[in-house]
């Protein structure tokens, strides 16, 4: 039995809390399927980029510090939180001043830079990514392999290796595009406990509102 359970502990995604800042091998950038996060948990929060005529398909979640297997977060030394100005800049791509002070703290702390520097860095690390037209612009319900929507973005950038993206899926739901970048924001190869695409035959992925 004890064989069993140390065999079951190497085989979890290792993550710590409070690790110092800047240590870290890679990072993922984490893009999320606005729409289905409304139908899961944005309407009923009432959120504003959940109302119709919002115009959003996949929106900036964070930029997230990895190590080669397993992540730190809520590290140490991470500097001050950031400003009034900082947030508002950053809010607009990712839906609310509440979601960018959350990563702030839970992994802008560990990059190793300030506040402003992070933010700046996400937003460069966004912008340097061709966001599927396609995708970007559905206008209808489909319901889609997990699979295609990786197609399109390997298609959208072609610098883009398959082993730098995975799609994730949640309650039935396209949930997130994640790449995998290195400090210096190029598509490099995701840590191998990242490696975990969603493999539904069909997935539902709610039309932009």
């Amino acid at each position: 039995m004890r064989l069993i359970a140390a065999l079951l502990l190497a085989a979890t995604p290792a993550w710590s809390e409070g690790e110092r800042a800047g240590d870290f091998d890679y990072y993922i950038l984490s893009l999320t399927w606005s729409p289905g996060w409304c139908e899961r948990e944005g309407d009923l929060r009432r959120a504003p980029e959940c109302r119709s005529g919002a115009d959003r398909g996949f929106t900036l979640h964070g930029l997230w510090p990895q190590y080669d297997f397993g992540w730190p977060s809520w590290c140490h030394g991470g500097g001050r939180d950031p400003s009034w100005t900082d947030v508002e800049l950053i809010a607009g791509l990712m839906g609310s001043a509440d979601l960018a002070r959350h990563e702030w703290r839970k992994h802008g702390t560990c990059s190793g830079l300030d506040a402003d520097a992070y933010f700046d860095l996400s937003r460069r690390a966004y912008d340097g990514v061709n966001l599927p037209d396609a995708l970007q612009s559905l206008d209808r319900d489909v319901t889609l392999p997990a699979s295609v929507v990786e197609d399109a973005f390997v298609e959208a950038n072609p610098d883009l290796d398959r082993n730098a993206i995975t799609i994730t899926c949640k309650q039935g739901m396209i949930a997130e595009a994640r790449i995998c970048l290195t400090r210096d924001l190029e598509p490099r190869p995701c840590g191998l406990d990242a490696q975990r695409d969603c493999r539904m035959p069909n997935a539902l992925m709610p039309a932009v509102r």
